[in-house]
């Protein structure tokens, strides 16, 4: 599988590189060095060492307008797509080391079903600021090198990816919410789909 770079134009569809705000990524990039990694992949979806720095409130008002947000992370070891996600908002990452993204666009979706050959990989390079757009599908990122993992920002509006409301399913998106702004479609092979999410992935459970 060819892996691009989130600094090359078929970047463009899926998201963009930020620039500036050097001291605030700095800053969460030192936080960010003493979280765990784990052995597989974990996800803390609000890190409290993260949401008191100064540098959060940064990435409320830069990033997000404003708006309430929550600075957690994803780390550890992956090599497989496993899920995609996706949220009504944007997602902001950032890597202590460098990693790469599996990545497809809602339009791809047809019924219901998204072919995993229309995934691509992006690699980011460690420090860089990546926007991934509410329209891109992505889900845990991958290692590049084993011994290093990952360890990766996941800043998203405050309350994503918590408890799932309790709702009835209309159909629609509905049978795909599994998270609070949180849709997400699953390989069969999957645990995701395993512990009852919706299998949407369809193909290949592409492995880097």
């Amino acid at each position: 599988m060819k892996i691009y770079s989130v600094n090359d134009p078929e970047f463009k569809p899926y998201g963009r590189v930020v620039t500036g705000l050097e001291a605030a990524k700095a800053e969460i990039l030192a936080a960010l060095a003493s979280t765990p990694l784990p052995a597989a992949t974990d996800y803390v979806a609000e890190d409290e060492r993260l949401q008191e720095l100064p540098a959060a409130v940064e990435v409320s008002e830069h990033l997000f307008g404003g708006m309430p947000c929550q600075l957690g992370w994803c780390n550890g070891h992956n090599t497989y797509l496993n899920c995609l996600e996706y949220h009504r908002d944007s997602e902001f990452n950032l890597g202590t080391e460098d990693f790469v993204l599996l990545l497809a666009r809602m339009e791809d979706i047809e019924d219901g079903k998204l072919d995993t050959a229309k995934v691509k990989a992006f690699r980011a390079p460690a420090g860089t600021l990546v926007e991934v757009y509410a329209t891109t599908l992505h889900y845990a990122p991958c290692h590049v090198d084993a011994d290093k993992g990952f360890r990766v920002l996941v800043a998203l509006p405050k309350g994503t990816n918590t408890a799932k409301p309790d709702m009835q399913n209309n159909g629609g998106d509905d049978p795909l919410l599994w998270a609070c702004n949180k849709w997400l479609l699953a390989h069969a092979e999957s645990a995701e789909a395993k512990a009852g999410a919706y299998v949407g992935l369809v193909g290949e459970n592409i492995h880097i």
